[in-house]
């Protein structure tokens, strides 16, 4: 289940809380197989977290990484993040996808990459190319046939 804090909040990613106010459902037919079900229940849910409540909840730096992830799910004028899901049958089982979907992109989001440190190679590791570059040449020049001087 969710985790819930005391005042209505929900831990969508490492030390970050998020309202649940702030997350807001609809739900809609949705397609694909199902039979009667398809055409009888609104089941498709889709997230909708405007990106003022999410600045409240997360660093910048995380904020500008996430909507940088989102792509083509921010709606708008990129003022709103919009995540669907139609993969269940239950409207309860998709919202909880929706909601494991915006986890999962806040938790990228918060992954700092590592800082590329330049490097050189080592004295050792040159000579050993050079020097592995001279035998292949040794040898493939004792393959070619004595030219006659």
């Amino acid at each position: 289940m969710d985790e819930m804090s005391p005042d209505n909040r929900i831990a969508i990613g490492p030390g970050v809380l998020l309202s649940e106010s702030a997350m807001r459902f609809t739900f809609s037919r949705s397609g694909g197989p199902g039979g009667q079900n398809v055409n009888k229940l609104s089941t498709k849910a889709t997230l909708t977290i405007q990106i003022e409540e999410l600045a409240g909840a997360l660093p910048i730096w995380a904020l500008k990484r996430l909507l940088i992830h989102a792509g083509s799910r921010l709606a708008g004028d990129g003022d709103r993040i919009i995540i669907t899901d139609s993969s269940s049958r239950s409207q309860q089982s998709n919202k909880q996808a929706c909601v494991a979907k915006l986890r999962a992109m806040v938790v990228e989001a918060m992954d700092r990459p590592k800082r590329r440190r330049a490097t050189k190679p080592s004295r050792g590791s040159i000579q050993r190319r050079l020097d592995g570059k001279r035998h292949r040449a040794q040898r493939k020049s004792e393959r070619r046939e004595p030219t006659d001087q």
